[in-house]
């Protein structure tokens, strides 16, 4: 889905995945663990920033952990914007699943990550639910899109499955169909458009680059 936001009114709420990191090209599920960007993780943040200032954000909110951080700074720098860090758009925390491969998620919990695919309520890892993160996130999302100006641009800077479930729970869809908006690729972003209804999705995994990279929650 890529239809243009230009010519509509109202705020709008950009979701902005962070950049590369090391867990991202091994596969493995990083959830909360603070991993750093790579260095072509940051050049991806450098050349999304770019485009994104473009949309004349007027607020930016993050991620307090290190990879989201150092993709939201990199906007900063370039519109001057002061970022606002807050933890409760961490990325899922998945306990026993973090810092595993796919293919090790697989083998040792073939069971729970089938369910799971199937959009069934599962604590990956004895970690939390989905509905747990938009839970925690997406209030957070609507606080800071409440304070923009008519016609305001809010940027979300986090992480591929907070991402899908806040954008999820704004549309209004049953958490068992999120898994149909489809991950994000490093560094690319939604669009959410104020409609007469509520919101709406304008654009999804928009700024594709090259690279294809797994999701943080595939």
């Amino acid at each position: 889905m890529s239809t243009t936001t230009s010519g509509r009114s109202g705020r709008k709420i950009v979701l902005w995945r962070h950049g590369q990191t090391s867990w991202n090209l091994e596969r493995r599920f990083q959830g909360s663990t603070d991993i750093e960007l790579t260095e072509t993780g940051l050049a991806q943040a450098r050349r999304s920033a770019r485009l994104l200032a473009s949309l004349k954000p007027d607020a930016i909110v993050a991620s307090d952990l290190k990879r989201a951080a150092a993709t939201a700074a990199e906007l900063a720098a370039v519109t001057g914007l002061t970022v606002t860090h807050t933890d409760a758009l961490r990325e899922t925390y998945a306990g026993e699943w973090q810092g595993l491969t796919h293919e090790e998620i697989v083998e040792k919990y073939g069971e729970q990550y089938a369910a799971w695919k199937r959009g069934e309520p599962v604590r990956r890892g004895g970690g939390e639910l989905e509905t747990e993160v938009a839970d925690r996130a997406a209030p957070v999302v609507l606080d800071h899109s409440d304070r923009l100006p008519v016609d305001g641009t809010l940027v979300v800077v986090s992480h591929g499955g907070t991402i899908r479930t806040t954008i999820g729970r704004l549309l209004g869809l049953e958490a068992r169909s999120w898994e149909s908006l489809g991950g994000l690729s490093n560094c690319c972003w939604s669009v959410l458009g104020e409609g007469a209804r509520g919101w709406r999705l304008l654009e999804h995994n928009a700024g594709t680059l090259p690279e294809p990279v797994l999701g943080d929650d595939d």
